[in-house]
């Protein structure tokens, strides 16, 4: 009897002393990838070298691994390249981005992924063919681990950044609406980590608003954040977009209480070692020679997005003989374009969005509202233009608040608020600006507006960035 009592005493002892020691869940971090396959063989040996000392290591995305190259986005389904790597590589989970939503091709790409979308607020009814569940648990050697998912809601809108045909018919609640339902989750697991697309400043509040969160994996503002970085005492990653890092955390539990919390980035781009499967994998996706046809030769560099941009709009304009053309920021895609050969992978990679085209008659007046209504009174929403310029009276304060606006005609005479104009933009503008401009004539056309620039470029041969008076800043 003394024996079993014994035996019984130093399991207990065993089981109690085995608890008490120190343990980690170890998590491999991305944001906003948009679909830069060429990186994810370094990703993937970056995933295999922590998983070789990490066995149980859990993968996620913050959202937005699509678009913005067209060897992913062009491919049929749209997206099934960066799927495919996702699950090559091992991912556990993704929250819903955005940019998820566009070109309609979620309801396969979920049939196809080897892993979980985690999104809280929405509610799709069954004809939309898209599941996701709002939270999952994963099970680390033992320890319980509990992710919920959200995806960043226009407070104007009610739905994602994207065009609104793409999520017609789902259902969105506001993210921070959602999150306090889940806080049982927090005493059921040892563990509890928010997946946000949503922003960092939206995550700090969910920091401050919620102090049973341990860590907050953050995208959609891609915000490059220092290591472990720390809000009511919940620690927040995130990293620049189009995976220059991904992030190393670890997270200590004892006793059943979470006790520590690190974070490394780690640099993609240089890592030394490739997935060779993954390599393959990539170079198989890439292999399409249209994309690498020249269309025009850039004489000088494009040195950052607003430079892109104003020969995006000079293209709508002298393409349609339009007055007066619009792009919205976030609507060009890339950072800078380099002198030397302009290809069609360039273009569609500026534009990635299969936009069309479209034509409106607007009086000055309406396009005043319809500006107002899309920038908010901020310069960095006040879309791209061209056939105006324009001088802004901003905050001193708040450099980015616009206070008041003028605009001004080529001829340097202000806009005529009742003279009728023809604009051209896309359809994505024209979309989410419905409202504004419920009265006016509004014509989509069947062409892209990738293609107008292609057309432009093609014309031109050569072309070159010229500094230009479109924006004049005046701060009071």
């Amino acid at each position: 009897m003394k024996r079993h009592i014994l035996a019984a005493w130093m399991l207990l002892t065993m089981a109690v002393s085995t608890m008490a020691q120190p343990r980690e869940v170890h998590i491999l971090a991305v944001n906003d990838m948009h679909a830069t396959i060429s990186l994810t063989p370094q990703l993937a040996a970056i995933a295999d070298s922590l998983r070789a000392l990490y066995p149980d290591l859990l993968i996620f995305s913050a959202g937005d691994n699509r678009t913005g190259n067209p060897f992913n986005d062009m491919y049929e389904p749209s997206s099934y390249p960066m799927t495919a790597l996702m699950n090559q590589i091992g991912f556990n989970g993704s929250a819903l981005g955005n940019h998820e939503f566009d070109v309609k091709s979620l309801p396969p790409l979920i049939g196809l992924s080897r892993f979980r979308y985690i999104c809280a607020n929405i509610f799709p009814t069954p004809e939309s063919g898209i599941s996701v569940v709002p939270y999952e648990v994963f099970d680390v050697n033992g320890l319980k681990v509990g992710v919920i998912g959200v995806v960043q809601v226009s407070s104007q809108k009610g739905f994602p950044s994207t065009h609104p045909a793409n999520v017609k018919g789902i259902r969105f609640e506001q993210p921070h609406d959602v999150v306090s339902r889940y806080e049982w989750l927090s005493h059921e697991c040892d563990v509890t980590i928010l997946l946000s697309h949503i922003g960092f400043e939206a995550d700090v509040k969910m920091a401050d608003s919620y102090p049973w969160l341990d860590l907050i994996i953050g995208g959609h503002s891609h915000t490059q954040l220092k290591p472990g970085e720390l809000h009511n005492g919940i620690l927040i990653t995130q990293n620049k977009n189009k995976l220059p890092r991904a992030t190393h955390i670890t997270i200590t539990v004892e006793d059943g209480h979470v006790t520590g919390k690190e974070a490394e980035y780690i640099d993609v781009s240089n890592f030394a070692s490739r997935n060779a499967i993954v390599e393959q994998m990539v170079s198989h996706f890439s292999n399409n020679p249209i994309f690498q046809c020249v269309v025009a030769q850039a004489e000088t560099p494009f040195e950052n997005v607003d430079q892109v941009a104003d020969m995006v709009c000079d293209a709508f304009l002298a393409e349609t003989n339009a007055d007066i053309a619009f792009q919205n920021r976030g609507g060009v895609r890339m950072d800078k374009l380099p002198a030397g050969n302009i290809t069609m992978l360039d273009v569609l990679q500026i534009d990635p969005f299969n936009n069309h085209a479209v034509e409106m008659k607007l009086t000055g007046r309406q396009i005043m509202r319809l500006l107002t209504d899309f920038s908010q009174c901020y310069l960095y929403r006040f879309p791209h233009f061209a056939g105006l310029s324009c001088e802004f009276t901003v905050d001193k304060a708040d450099t980015m608040k616009i206070r008041k606006f003028r605009l001004f005609t080529p001829d340097g005479r202000p806009l005529n608020p009742d003279k009728t104009y023809r604009v051209i933009t896309n359809s994505y503008v024209a979309t989410t600006c419905k409202e504004v401009i419920e009265k006016a004539s509004v014509k989509e056309t069947d062409e892209f507006t990738s293609n107008l620039i292609m057309r432009y470029l093609q014309q031109r041969g050569t072309i070159s960035h010229k500094k230009n008076n479109r924006i004049i800043i005046k701060k009071r």
